[in-house]
């Protein structure tokens, strides 16, 4: 028993990439020269079964939860932030969709030939879209009709905040903070489950699945490197009239580096309340903003849940018309909003999306454990883009009301104001 023991203290101790890499080349191995070992593939079986089983309850909890310790109480500051929040998170869902048009990218999923594939263009997704919505809330959270769930947390959280009950608040932060831990416990097992899904496939396709992968990774990467050199400093003019690069250099060097590597946006919160600091932001408003972004400013999100979703769609022969892409965009973005903070929180989501186009949830889960396989990479770029964006809009914010103000820019800007290097 202690021996056990020390193994679990060990495997614990050892970083999460290390161990998804070594899961990783020992399920390619296996899959390539013990094909007979099917066995091994049930590891993957129950890595997606638990992550079916959890997600729905995940977001329908983080969801109202949400709504439910939200303050009331903005600035037009504030307003300024939520606005850039969205927008960002919504240009990401957009980079993501185009980025997908331009290079189709598809996977190879053992049980994508049962996908149901009947949506036929926008109007069926729309009334899929209406009457997921309005499904049984407990049909919902059992079948992972992830637009119930949306719709029924946001009534249920709009109705909790309403009460403003201390008892009621502290239950569900409770609440959230447990179910989160749930989701780590299973992604703390993720490397057995992407073993048994590296199998698989492996065993099923051959090592040329990973051309696939690598594919996926190479536009995911793509997309969100032009969301943080492109997309975001075009904002940034537009709401400042400056040379933006200056104030984009410093966010990633101050923020992104770290989010990399802690591939948490709510890990880096400390890091990027010191930044704000340093650029000489208002502590009233970035000791609010910064948490809020750890939460809802998602582009690294939307991202990976439209090119995933995307990717999908392409494997299992569904055809995306502009208008249900649009749709793809705006959804994207909304549901990025309600990505976990816990690493690959934005794949759980992933399912949400697919079920605009009538792609089975058995499918998406397989998608899911396709994005944990390329996370290494994917998700750690999503957090430093997630993160650093965080202080990017928070500063446009505060020194769009400067200029308002007459307020000269920091230094850095081509203004006279000090600030810290």
């Amino acid at each position: 028993m202690a021996v056990f023991s020390k193994l679990v203290d060990r495997y614990n101790k050892t970083s999460l990439i290390l161990r998804i890499v070594i899961g990783l080349v020992a399920g390619a191995v296996l899959g390539a020269f013990l094909k007979d070992w099917t066995w091994i593939g049930v590891l993957g079986d129950l890595f997606v079964g638990a992550l079916k089983a959890i997600a729905p309850i995940l977001v329908f909890v983080l969801v109202a939860g949400s709504l439910c310790q939200s303050s009331s109480t903005v600035d037009r500051r504030f307003g300024s932030v939520i606005a850039l929040y969205v927008i960002g998170t919504t240009m990401g869902g957009i980079t993501g969709v185009l980025g997908s048009s331009f290079f189709h990218v598809t996977l190879k999923l053992a049980k994508a030939e049962t996908a149901e594939t009947a949506v036929k263009g926008f109007s069926e997704v729309i009334h899929n879209i209406l009457m997921n919505l309005v499904d049984n809330p407990v049909h919902a959270l059992a079948e992972g009709n992830y637009l119930g769930i949306l719709a029924w947390a946001v009534l249920l959280g709009i109705g909790l905040k309403k009460l403003a009950s201390p008892g009621t608040i502290r239950f569900m932060k409770d609440l959230s903070d447990a179910v989160s831990w749930g989701v780590r416990f299973v992604i703390n097992l993720a490397p057995f489950g992407i073993l048994g899904l590296v199998y698989t496939n492996v065993a099923k396709n051959g090592l040329a699945i990973f051309k696939n992968y690598g594919s996926l990774l190479l536009l995911l990467v793509g997309c969100m490197l032009f969301s943080a050199l492109v997309i975001n400093p075009l904002i940034c003019f537009i709401a400042l009239r400056t040379n933006p690069f200056p104030l984009i250099w410093r966010c990633l060097k101050g923020s992104a580096i770290t989010a990399f590597f802690t591939r948490s946006s709510a890990a880096n919160i400390p890091v990027n309340m010191e930044l704000c600091k340093s650029l000489g932001l208002d502590e009233n408003m970035y000791s609010v903003s910064i948490p809020l972004g750890a939460t809802i400013n998602m582009n690294g999100a939307a991202v990976t849940i439209s090119v995933m979703t995307l990717a999908c769609c392409n494997t299992v022969g569904v055809h995306v018309d502009i208008p249900s892409a649009v749709v793809l965009c705006i959804l994207s973005a909304i549901s990025a909003c309600g990505a976990s903070g816990v690493a690959g929180g934005s794949l759980l989501l992933i399912p949400l999306a697919c079920s605009l186009f009538g792609i089975g949830n058995d499918v998406a889960m397989q998608v899911v454990g396709v994005g944990f396989i390329v996370g290494v990479i994917q998700d750690s770029m999503e957090t430093a883009l997630n993160s650093s964006s965080d202080v990017l809009w928070t500063a446009v914010a505060e020194y769009r009301s400067w200029k308002r103000k007459g307020k000269s820019f920091p230094k850095f800007l081509g203004g006279t104001t000090e600030t810290e290097e």
